[in-house]
C-alpha cells in the first residue's frame, strides 16, 4: 500500500504562485508514473502534470509553461510549482501514482487531495 499526502494549497491571488508537495510513503524511484489531477467544482477531473520515471515531464495544454512537476527521490516527494496562477485553476489537486506489476494489472494510488483558490 502506498500513501499519498498533499499539501501546500491555499488562497492566492492571480498572478501569484503556489507550490504543491505530494509526499509518497515509499522510495518513488521504483514508481513508473506520478501526476497532478484537478478536479473544479462542477468538472469532471482532469490531467494536469504527468512525471514518468525516466523523468520526462508533460503538461496540459492549459497549464504548459506555468506548471512544472519535479521530484527529489531522497525526499520521496514530488512538487508542482504552479506560477502565473488565473482564476480557472481553482480546482482541488490530487496527486495519483502508478506501480506497473509485472503479474497483474498496475496499482493506482490517490492521495484526498489540496484545494487551491486562485482569486482574480
Amino acid at each position: 500500500q502506498v500513501q499519498l499526502v498533499e499539501s501546500g494549497g491555499g488562497l492566492v491571488q492571480a498572478g501569484g504562485s503556489l507550490r504543491f508537495f505530494c509526499a509518497v510513503s515509499r522510495s518513488i524511484f521504483g514508481i513508473n508514473t506520478m501526476c497532478w489531477y484537478r478536479q473544479a467544482p462542477g468538472k469532471q477531473r482532469e490531467l494536469v502534470a504527468t512525471l514518468v520515471r525516466s523523468g520526462t515531464t508533460n503538461y496540459a495544454d492549459s497549464v504548459k509553461g506555468r506548471f512544472t512537476m519535479s521530484r527529489d527521490n531522497a525526499k520521496n516527494t514530488v512538487y508542482l510549482q504552479m506560477n502565473s496562477l488565473k482564476p480557472e485553476d481553482t480546482a482541488t489537486y490530487y496527486c495519483y501514482a502508478k506501480i506497473e506489476m509485472s503479474w497483474g494489472p498496475a496499482m493506482e494510488y490517490w492521495g484526498k487531495g489540496t484545494l487551491v483558490t486562485v482569486s482574480s
